[in-house]
């Protein structure tokens, strides 16, 4: 199965002034029975966040969430004592397990340019816990990087208490590549900017494709594109 999802496609939320987000699975006010979840990745927004603004202080449990900075600062404050600054080329895992408490700020006078993906533990009721890694992705060319994965045969990656992988391409015009994958996974692919060809499949800025009962995902740069490419398994996690 190979779904193309239109960058148009995608649900838009403007919360005042300060957040402009696309939705690409149900989330908040926007539900669509048909497009809850991929495997175990229930959320994957694109956020915008303003200058001097930021998120309140929000429970989570049960939930992996990943947090990755494309483009300005974000202040991550939790109730476990952590106030850190997530910049360009950072990822963050929260795992709020049992439950956590946090707010997300901009305090700076620029833009925040991020991406959050929730994906649904391998077990419920882990202690909640942080990590956060500088794993300059935005500067390495023609390869998938590792972003977070639940394999730990994996080094200079964040963990995450799911069988998941997040990559993220950054192909110079012309770069072909295969990647490897298996007819027990699903692979999403969502374009940052750019166009890229995927297994004969055209996609431009913000488009997206779900493949699944593949053995190879090929792709084909049409002009320089930056992308992220998301490995789940095949079988829906639910709880």
């Amino acid at each position: 199965m190979i779904k193309q999802i239109a960058a148009s496609e995608r649900h838009e939320a403007r919360t005042g002034d300060w957040l402009r987000s696309f939705y690409l699975f149900s989330f908040a006010d926007y539900y669509d029975p048909a497009n809850v979840q991929f495997g175990p990745l229930r959320v994957f927004n694109h956020d915008y966040v303003g200058p001097d603004s930021g998120f309140p202080m929000h429970p989570h449990s049960d939930m992996e969430i990943v947090t990755i900075v494309l483009d300005g600062e974000l202040t991550h404050i939790d109730n476990l004592g952590n106030e850190l600054v997530i910049g360009p080329g950072e990822v963050q895992r929260m795992t709020s397990g049992t439950g956590i408490t946090h707010s997300e700020a901009n305090r700076s006078n620029n833009g925040v340019n991020l991406l959050q993906l929730w994906f649904l533990p391998n077990k419920r009721g882990l202690a909640p816990s942080y990590e956060q890694m500088k794993v300059d992705f935005l500067d390495k060319k023609d390869e998938l990087v590792p972003l977070v994965t639940g394999q730990k045969v994996m080094e200079d990656v964040v963990f995450i208490n799911s069988n998941s992988t997040i990559y993220y391409g950054n192909f110079s015009q012309g770069k072909d590549y295969d990647y490897q994958t298996f007819k027990i996974r699903k692979n999403l692919i969502y374009v940052l900017e750019g166009s890229l060809i995927v297994n004969g499949v055209e996609l431009q800025d913000n488009d997206q494709i779900r493949l699944e009962d593949q053995d190879i995902v090929s792709f084909h740069a049409t002009s320089k594109t930056t992308f992220i490419l998301v490995d789940v398994p095949a079988v829906e996690a639910n709880y």
